[in-house]
């Protein structure tokens, strides 16, 4: 049987795991372990901008059940490693992955590897 793998950039929902914070500069800093979300957590995010502005949170991976799923794989990680060159890249020095406390569930981590983890540190969920 198959693992199941989450999505990192899920919406802030009761039982989802929060395993990141936005910095003023954009950039994500990860939480070292799992801290799961629950109802009264849910509300009083909700209650200043939008969480996800201010957090990351990961969730079971719904597949063809999400809008970003392209039948085979997550267009959010394809379209961000088109779009931005990781953070402090360097061609000869590879560069050490951000702690993640998801990583061997990581939707993003199964498809793209270390290059998504390079990447995932600039993604914020909802940048309306």
């Amino acid at each position: 049987m198959r693992r199941q793998l989450l999505c990192p950039s899920a919406p802030c929902d009761d039982g989802a795991i929060l395993i990141g914070v936005v910095l003023s500069d954009g950039q994500i800093a990860f939480a070292a372990e799992e801290a799961h979300v629950d109802r009264e957590f849910v509300q009083l995010a909700r209650a200043g901008r939008a969480p996800e502005k201010r957090f990351r949170f990961a969730s079971r991976c719904m597949q063809g059940g999400c809008r970003q799923w392209t039948g085979s794989r997550c267009g959010v990680i394809d379209r961000v490693l088109d779009e931005v060159a990781p953070p402090n890249a360097s061609p000869n020095v590879p560069a050490a992955l951000p702690a993640c406390a998801i990583r061997d569930r990581c939707r993003w981590f199964d498809q793209a590897g270390a290059e998504a983890c390079a990447v995932c540190t600039v993604v914020i969920t909802d940048s309306r």
